[in-house]
């Protein structure tokens, strides 16, 4: 007789699965279910969670998709309407984390207060940025203004706020999902300097920490303090791009930004400080036994810690399970590891079900649950115990997250898993220790935790100089391009039939279910074919062009935070599984064209430029009239500007003919009406195109009737920013190329433009609707993600 299966436990593995499973389902959709559906969902998820029956974590998994769905429609509620204009409001609000200041800005959130505020913004939190006045003016030189603004201060300010909204990038970071977890309603922007005012100085938490990050950044004259302040604090402000790209080459980021590992460290300290103190005064053991006391003393300093360090979310969770197993111990009531982060789980997701959105969540659950799976239940035996089961530990966290890697971040990698076997200890137990007491006793006393930190960045320096020649070379970072959706899945499945002890799984079988993930199809186009990508830049223009076997950027782009090709152009490099271009055209040299162009020379510095005649580009061959190359069977063509031509420099941008088998493209930078008539008179029967990025964003100098009548594209793609203040592009230019029977897409609404003329025709995916979620902004804005009608009639090669 087979007995009957009991039901699982409320609380248990099962269950919080059951949860994660369903939040992640909903973030998955492109809409959220309506409340009218997901509410009663809700309930029902509930009444059978708590039912003793053997589908309980099948309810779980309802209530998860139910509570996230209902959370994401109060985030979405709390944020701007996506289609509502900007609108200039003066507010008073709280600094409520650490600014971050870059050349020329500061950037924070502000939590705007409950009275003195339009309603719509009241208790919201608004990402505020504070940029110098434009060029030359000495405003930004006075006393006080953006470089006053601190962490806990008080700051009323006249801002001009819209609606969260990012750019849209095969690859690129997905600013939308990142102002939903942070619970930001709107982005700021200050418009009078002037009548800024400090309304309180600085207070709270967060001043604290920005008063002990500054005590790191002056006490310590050692070029490591910045990552002190990281491991201390969780302030990495200090980090370059630089010191990332090192991190993420070495696959250490886990360590600088602050691992459940360093939890621990600093539980173990709690322990200590109390066994030691319950040793000295033995009396204290009558009131409250020395086991409970230790457990209680790990519980406080790990969640004094996790405050500490801004809550990031593994601190968050190691929190958690620390705590969770000290209430345990004070209950006299035994909880299993699993059992902890069961619990841990499920307290972090029922009031924040959203979480599943973060990478953080993944890496720091999903390398515990790996661990506690994999790794035997006892402790070794011995040093030679310990090192085994050390070694251990590092190769199944590194497999066992090898796929979520790929998945969140493109890549991993290569020699991470051999350069953590000697980084984990040195860090987490020389390095971080000595950063947080020097932190502790600097709390105690101005000045008294100098020592401990300067020992802390000498030791760090000695580390991190002997790792930079790895973090340099060049096959340090092992670079995928992105995989279906589905592959994620397959991957993890794969890595668990690998893990699955000797006999009863397969080393081939989990191999090749890697294979989609680790080895995804790259669709190059064929002999004679041409793919463009008209990057998501904003108020600019970034041109990918592809043939078989080579590339070519049309402009780069403005500078995009720290650098637009940081964070758009190679992260699409990557995710297309392109390699470098052999040469870059800069139609132009103003800075929305060229302003990632410093960094692209500084990565590949045998990149040829072409640049109109005259350009003050380094380097640059200039691009004019009649400079002819074939690559792989397609024909590039400069038909512009003539030998000698001294306009404008909108007039004299480098216009691109790029012709394949199956159609045109022409890229005609920002010429004007002058340029437009010069090139009807010079190509009276050339300019003819299936596909034109329109000129000079759309505004109402260029697109001239006559050199629209003489294009008669297709499709019309205009590269501008959303709600830009040029007002680009024009409404009466849209519809002069509507007029002419030409589709007119915008990549302020429908993301990057992925364009393909090959063997089946003209076919195109709009980023935004291809990758559509629920919080996208310009979906929510125009209701419904309609395919255009080119999409209906053919879809990309990739689906």
């Amino acid at each position: 007789m087979v007995p009957e299966r009991s039901a699982p436990a409320l609380f248990g593995p099962g269950c919080a699965a059951g949860l994660v499973l369903g939040a992640l389902v909903c973030v998955q959709m492109p809409a959220l279910l309506p409340l009218s559906l997901s509410a009663p969902m809700a309930v029902a998820g509930v009444a059978g969670w708590l039912l003793r029956w053997r589908g309980r974590a099948w309810a779980a998994v309802l209530l998860g998709l139910a509570w996230a769905t209902v959370h994401g429609q109060w985030a979405l509620h709390d944020q701007l309407p996506p289609d509502a204009p900007p609108q200039d409001v003066r507010v008073r609000g709280r600094v409520a984390d650490l600014p971050q200041r870059g050349p020329g800005y500061t950037r924070f959130v502000l939590h705007v207060d409950e009275t003195d505020a339009p309603p719509v913004l009241r208790g919201k939190r608004l990402q505020v940025t504070w940029n110098d006045p434009w060029r030359g003016s000495p405003a930004h030189q006075a006393e006080g203004g953006r470089h006053a603004v601190r962490a806990g201060s008080h700051w009323q300010l006249s801002l001009r706020v819209r609606a969260p909204r990012s750019r849209i990038n095969p690859g690129g970071f997905d600013g939308e999902r990142h102002a939903l977890l942070r619970g930001i309603s709107g982005n700021g922007t200050v418009r009078d300097p002037g009548a800024a005012r400090e309304r309180a100085p600085a207070q709270g938490l967060p001043a604290w920490r920005e008063r002990s990050s500054d005590a790191i950044a002056t006490q310590v004259a050692h070029p490591a303090a910045r990552f002190v302040q990281a491991l201390a604090l969780g302030d990495t402000r200090g980090l370059s791009d630089a010191d990332w790209e090192h991190l993420r080459a070495l696959g250490l980021t886990h360590l600088v930004a602050i691992s459940g590992f360093h939890v621990g460290v600093v539980a173990g300290f709690g322990v200590l400080l109390c066994r030691v103190s319950w040793w000295l005064c033995p009396v204290l053991g009558r009131y409250w036994p020395r086991p409970q006391a230790a457990a209680w003393g790990a519980a406080l300093a790990a969640a004094a810690y996790a405050v500490a360090a801004g809550g990031a979310l593994p601190t968050v969770r190691a929190a958690l399970m620390i705590g969770l197993v000290a209430l345990a111990r004070a209950g006299r009531r035994p909880v299993g590891a699993g059992q902890g982060l069961a619990l841990a789980a499920m307290v972090m997701l029922l009031p924040a079900p959203l979480s599943v959105l973060s990478a953080g969540f993944w890496l720091s659950f999903g390398g515990v649950l790996w661990l506690l799976w994999c790794l035997p239940r006892t402790g070794p035996d011995g040093v030679g115990g310990g090192l085994r089961g050390f070694l251990a530990a590092q190769g199944v966290a590194s497999l066992g997250l090898l796929p979520l890697c790929v998945a969140l971040f493109g890549g991993t990698a290569r020699l991470g898993p051999l350069v953590n076997l000697p980084i984990i200890p040195w860090w987490t137990l020389l390095v971080v220790p000595l950063s947080l007491l020097g932190t502790g006793l600097h709390a105690l006393h101005d000045g008294a935790g100098r020592w401990a930190w300067r020992a802390a960045a000498w030791l760090f320096e000695l580390s991190w100089q002997a790792l930079q020649p790895l973090a340099l070379h060049p096959q340090a970072m092992w670079w995928l391009a992105e995989a279906p959706r589905w592959a994620v899945p397959a991957a993890v499945a794969g890595v668990f039939w690998w893990l699955l002890p000797r006999g009863a799984g397969g080393t081939l079988a989990g191999l090749l279910l890697c294979l989609p993930l680790l080895w995804p199809a790259r669709h190059a186009p064929a002999e004679g074919e041409l793919e463009l990508l008209v990057h998501d830049v904003g108020q600019g223009t970034a041109v990918l062009v592809r043939t078989a076997r080579h590339a070519l950027w049309y402009d780069v782009g403005p500078p995009t935070g720290g650098d637009g090709n940081e964070r758009i152009l190679v992260p699409a490099l990557r995710a297309l599984g392109q390699g470098p271009p052999q040469q870059a055209m800069l139609s132009h040299d103003h800075l929305d064209h060229t302003g990632s162009l410093p960094s692209l020379r500084r990565q590949l510095p045998g990149l040829q430029l072409l640049a109109p005649p005259g350009s003050t580009i380094a380097g640059a061959t200039p691009c004019q009239q009649g400079m002819r190359w074939q690559w792989d069977g397609v024909d590039f063509q400069v038909l512009h500007p003539a030998p000698g031509s001294r306009q404008a420099e909108n007039e004299d941008s480098c216009v691109l003919r790029v012709a394949s088998r199956h159609g045109v493209v022409l890229l005609p930078g920002d010429i004007g009406r002058p340029a437009e008539q010069a090139l009807l008179k010079a190509y009276p029967a050339a300019l003819k195109a299936d596909v034109v990025l329109v000129p000079h964003h759309g505004s109402g100098g260029s697109s001239s009737a006559p050199w629209v009548a003489a294009v008669a594209p297709r499709l019309a793609v205009v590269s501008a920013g959303h709600r830009n203040r040029f007002g680009h592009p024009r409404q009466d230019v849209v519809q002069r190329w509507q007029a002419q029977g030409a589709e007119v897409l915008a990549t302020a609404d429908s993301g990057a433009i992925r364009i393909w003329l090959g063997a089946q025709g003209l076919q195109l995916r709009e980023q935004r609707i291809h990758a559509s979620r629920w919080w996208d902004a310009a979906g929510r804005a125009r209701s419904a993600a309609i395919l255009s009608p080119i999409e209906q009639a053919a879809v990309g090669p990739e689906g």
